[in-house]
């Protein structure tokens, strides 16, 4: 599988690709790349209806120029925790942020959210979140609001009066019983679209059979995050000292 960034020949295969209707993954394996790599392209790059090859090619270069610019050198350099590869690091971190998009996020909350994700201390202030992100800090609060109101984050004043922002480790749960609760509730709605078109038409067997496919995915979801739950408390194992 080739490595190193795309070339401008390959961005001309994924717009025609996208023209042609195909699937991100059926591009990467036309391409011999990974799906991620092709579905991070297409979403930083204006999406599958926008995207452009040569548009897309000009944005990749003036980001690298940037970030070269931008980028510590010398002693200012500080090495990533735990001997992690800083490179390696931000790959990840713009794969997860397309992921989230995809999920329905917009571009800002989910690089708020990958930021609190792959901080070892599970927290970051705004102030951080700035420099980390190199966004204005109306930004990062526009994003903390709607991430709050979800209940993907919350936020705390630690102990120099400082607004610190926290992913619990149960969100997930939370998020899932959510979407549960929610499922519900599109079922009763359902069920009284029976009702009132009459159980015995076909548009009120058309609204039964939703209910009772989205009642039994409702109650897997909660069921599941239920016996799940613990699984989110996990610790990582001790390292093993080999010092002796």
């Amino acid at each position: 599988m080739p490595g190193g960034r795309l070339t401008q020949q390959e961005r001309q295969q994924i717009a025609l690709g996208l023209a042609d209707g195909l699937a991100y993954a059926e591009i990467a394996r036309r391409l011999d790349r990974p799906t991620s790599t092709i579905t991070r392209e297409v979403m930083r790059n204006g999406g599958p209806t926008a995207y452009r090859a040569d548009l897309a090619h000009r944005a990749t270069e003036h980001r690298t120029h940037r970030r070269r610019q931008s980028a510590p050198r010398g002693p200012e350099a500080l090495p990533q925790a735990h001997g992690r590869d800083a490179e390696v690091v931000r790959e990840y971190e713009e794969t997860f942020t397309t992921v989230l998009m995809q999920s329905g996020l917009s571009k800002m909350m989910a690089r708020v959210l990958v930021c609190l994700y792959t901080t070892d201390a599970g927290s970051i202030t705004a102030a951080e979140l700035v420099q980390r992100l190199q966004v204005s800090p109306a930004s990062i609060s526009k994003a903390i609001a709607f991430l709050e109101e979800q209940g993907l984050v919350r936020r705390e004043r630690d102990e120099r009066r400082r607004e610190r922002y926290f992913v619990d480790d149960d969100v997930w749960y939370q998020s899932m019983m959510a979407s549960a609760r929610s499922t519900a509730q599109l079922v009763e709605t359902t069920r009284q679209g029976v009702g009132v078109l009459g159980p015995g038409t076909p548009a009120g067997a058309r609204l039964e059979n939703i209910a009772r496919f989205l009642d039994f995915v409702s109650e897997s979801i909660a069921r599941a995050a239920e016996q799940a739950r613990e699984i989110l408390y996990t610790k990582p194992e001790p390292a093993e000292d080999n010092t002796a």
